[in-house]
């Protein structure tokens, strides 16, 4: 699994458990339509850690709790 795709699950994940739509994180996180849906469909390859913390703010969580996911186990990343 790339970031990218950790980050496009958790965003997912996030949305259900908060009961809140991509278009509301977009307007709370300061996200782009465009730069949400290339991180949603995998065409962003590189999920910069400011865009992770404009998320965190987006779902009114800290850096901290967004990464504190099995999803983010380094084990989970094909890293070279």
């Amino acid at each position: 699994m790339t970031v990218n795709d950790a980050v496009a699950k958790r965003i997912s994940n996030l949305l259900v458990q908060k009961n809140m739509t991509q278009y509301k994180l977009e307007q709370k996180s300061g996200i782009i339509h465009g730069s949400m849906q290339c991180i949603m469909n995998g065409r962003n390859k590189t999920v910069t850690l400011t865009t992770i913390i404009m998320l965190a703010k987006g779902f009114d969580m800290s850096l901290s709790e967004f990464l504190d996911d099995e999803l983010f186990s380094l084990n989970n990343f094909d890293i070279l």
